[in-house]
């Protein structure tokens, strides 16, 4: 467990000398001049200092320049995009502004429908047709004003073999899974903001590991319409960009309840001016054990506790909560879950094209067909059980902290251990992440933050607050 003392950070110790080097936010650093954040670009477009069409063309020359080595597309429509964008730089002339996003240029995970593009999900597909209708956080998207430039990479089926995507910073290294696409082309600048998706660490994982700032809503906040699904009762959609103001923007945007998802909640969205409304005072954070207490590497450890000292010196209040016994068994009911509805979905087209199936998720699937009936139950019947005595948790805090992520990027051969995102993929609660720390290797490391279920505006005004604490 993090053992953390009111006391003022530490400036001497090897590795957490760092309200310079190691609380310096890897995005921000490494980015060289890619660093304006949605919220500033969106006020150049208002003030005409730049143009829809010259931010699109920018991303579009970054795409051109790294791709080749990056892989982090697997499709960009040039045509398509600058024609958006013109259209956006015309209606800002005539007075027209969709909001925040307007003329703002995002990527796509590629298990997301996109109408007139082909969703391939990973793999190699010779039948695969355009989609005939925009997935509903796709709609969203279209209605803000967004240019929509590609599909960027996912692994496998979004599952756990090891993508072509390089990592954005360090050779050799992962960067994570599955949105790996999305997390490169937002570190290296390539777009401003990308849609993601989560069953178990598929946001925050790659966010962590490639230096940028990622949300996962609440389970059922976000629609899954025209997402291809993993496991149905797991699945989240949401995105990653540079700030967690701009996470705040896309968050508005995509939210709302659609009634054509079983799973999507009637419930009013915040306003971005809610979203982006940082705490007047100090938050409570609270500290929680979890499946990754005995993964964590020691480099984490140190940018945690430098963090939270961090925090603790500008008045923040720091506690050490104690989770309920079922928590200790989440990891476990994760898998049975998502192995089993992975199966459900997977298992007439894992018989008849053995071929297209990797060799992880084909592992996966296979024990998810293996497992009984009964216990697949029993993990839902403790998942709906835990998800409301996990609420306790928050009686004196406003968010729980975590790692993002154990500790590094690992090398390429994996994409990471999901330890310290899969139980909030399970329990369905939200989560924001955003980097605290590079590592004497200048390796990326990130924090997440943990909110109540449908309470998106405290877990933003916390996380904004957080974020400029390092900052300052």
């Amino acid at each position: 467990m993090l053992a953390i003392q009111a006391q003022p950070p530490d400036r001497t110790r090897s590795g957490t000398d760092n309200m310079g080097n190691l609380l310096r936010p890897t995005a921000l650093t490494n980015a060289e001049g890619r660093s304006a954040t949605i919220v500033e670009l969106a006020e150049q477009l208002r003030r005409r200092e730049i143009t829809a069409e010259e931010l699109t063309r920018r991303c579009l020359a970054q795409i051109a320049a790294e791709d080749a080595t990056l892989h982090a597309w697997v499709l960009v429509d040039e045509v398509g995009a600058l024609e958006q964008a013109r259209r956006c730089d015309q209606e800002l002339t005539r007075g027209i502004d969709h909001g925040w996003l307007h003329g703002i240029p995002v990527g796509v995970k590629d298990i997301i429908d996109v109408a007139h593009w082909p969703t391939r999900a990973g793999v190699e597909h010779a039948d695969a047709e355009p989609r005939q209708e925009d997935a509903f956080v796709v709609q969203r998207l279209r209605q803000a004003g967004a240019v929509l430039l590609g599909k960027t990479v996912t692994t496998p089926y979004a599952a756990f073999d090891p993508p072509p995507t390089r990592h954005p910073w360090l050779p050799g290294r992962t960067p994570g899974g599955s949105s790996s696409g999305s997390a490169v082309a937002v570190a290296r600048g390539m777009c401003y903001a990308a849609l993601a998706t989560q069953t178990g660490g598929s946001i925050t994982r790659p966010a962590a590991y490639c230096g940028v700032a990622s949300f996962k809503p609440t389970f059922g906040r976000v629609s899954l319409r025209g997402v291809y699904p993993f496991a149905p009762h797991l699945d989240h959609v949401g995105g990653m960009a540079r700030s967690v103001s701009d996470l705040a923007l896309l968050f508005a945007v995509i939210a709302g309840y659609d009634p054509h998802d079983p799973w999507c909640v009637n419930l009013p969205v915040p306003s971005v001016e809610e979203l982006r409304q940082g705490k007047s005072q100090p938050p409570r954070l609270g500290l929680i054990p979890g499946p990754w207490e005995e993964r964590l590497e020691t480099v984490m450890q140190e940018a945690l506790q430098a963090a939270c000292r961090a925090w603790q010196s500008r008045g923040a209040v720091i506690r050490t909560l104690e989770p309920p016994a079922a928590f200790g068994e989440v990891l476990s009911r994760h898998r049975t879950i998502m192995a089993v509805e992975a199966a459900a979905f997977h298992e007439e087209q894992l018989r008849a094209r053995p071929q297209a199936y990797p060799r992880k998720i084909t592992a996966l699937l296979e024990e998810g067909l293996r497992t009984p009936g009964p216990e697949y139950v029993r993990c839902r019947q403790h998942q709906e059980r835990l998800r409301w005595e996990m609420v306790k948790c928050f009686t004196e805090v406003d968010v729980l902290i975590t790692p993002a992520a154990p500790g590094p990027p690992p090398p390429a051969d994996t994409t990471g251990d999901p330890c310290c995102n899969a139980p909030w993929s399970y329990l369905g609660y939200p989560t924001i992440s955003f980097p605290i720390a590079s590592s004497p290797q200048n390796e990326p490391l990130a924090v997440q933050l943990v909110g109540r279920p449908f309470c998106e505006p405290a877990l933003f005004s916390c996380a904004i607050w957080c974020e400029q604490a390092l900052l300052a």
